[in-house]
């Protein structure tokens, strides 16, 4: 018997992006039976799966060229033009739930790309948000995803500078400060989502509170990486886990206070299970 206390972060757990996508595609399972979504609709595999068991479809996008007549859902992280042409050539309607904050950073690169300027994003290769940005520039902007890697591209006097909008402030700040030491003209576009940046100052005033911490994250999860370092790097007693088989009894001392946070991928139904298992163990 360990005695834990627990608590659970108030501020973990889904944005308000993936909050609208994820009610979208509930409200619309319930009228439906069945919607397609394009792409896992959040990085979370428990959640996907919750969603997957109430007749949600995930498809990719060769399977998405196939389709015809169906309804299609677009998730948060916002999809190229070319998946729109796609859906107007195969009578599909889309449900396009992507996050303002994304349709905005969109549209702006869109709009520097029109005045035809050499455009660099800071964010992830692959990522699905980054691939929609890079869609607004017919895949010319550069993506980048340190100053090394972007330092090795010949680089133009004045450098239009985007950022995915899950990435650090202070990360992208440090890029514009280093480029502008080097003597580059600097256009810094600044549309990355507080929400999401703010969490690492929230996590770390969360994780100092406590004996150990568990960080609960899809393993496909960016955002759930960075924020677990980020707990990590302040109580060296954090474990990551995906579900809640993972926890381990052997973690915990008798006594222990407990917190439980996540990634904004992360739903609050799965802390609460983490939750609900810790307690388990005091009994």
């Amino acid at each position: 018997m360990k005695c834990l206390r627990v608590t659970i972060d108030s501020n973990s757990g889904f944005c308000f992006g993936v909050v609208y996508a994820i009610q979208m595609a509930e409200d619309l399972l319930d009228e439906r039976g069945y919607l397609y979504c394009l792409g896992d609709i959040v990085h979370n595999d428990e959640e996907v799966e919750r969603l997957q068991l109430r007749g949600l479809r995930i498809i990719n996008h060769q399977q998405f060229g196939r389709l015809q007549g169906e309804t299609v859902l677009i998730r948060a992280h916002g999809e190229p033009p070319e998946t729109y042409q796609t859906a107007l050539q195969n009578n599909l309607i889309l449900i396009d739930a992507s996050c303002p904050v994304v349709l905005k950073l969109q549209n702006r690169i869109k709009a520097s790309y029109d005045k035809q300027e050499k455009i660099f994003i800071y964010g992830k290769h692959g990522h699905a948000e980054v691939l929609g940005l890079l869609g607004q520039t017919h895949n010319q902007a550069v993506v980048f995803e340190n100053i090394d890697e972007l330092l090795q591209h010949e680089l133009p006097p004045k450098v239009t500078l985007y950022s995915q909008t899950t990435k650090s402030t202070d990360s992208f700040y440090k890029i514009k400060d280093a480029l502008e030491a080097k003597g580059f003209a600097v256009e810094v576009n600044d549309t990355i989502c507080r929400q999401v940046s703010n969490r690492d100052k929230d996590l770390r005033r969360f994780a100092g509170k406590y004996d150990k911490v568990v960080f609960v994250s899809g393993t496909k999860s960016s955002n759930g990486k960075v924020l677990y370092q980020v707990c990590k790097d302040t109580n060296p007693n954090t474990y990551f886990i995906s579900k809640v088989a993972e926890l381990c009894p052997n973690w915990f001392a008798s006594g222990d206070s407990v917190g439980v946070c996540g990634a904004t991928s992360t739903p609050m139904w799965l802390m609460e299970e983490v939750r609900d298992a810790l307690l388990r163990f005091s009994s």
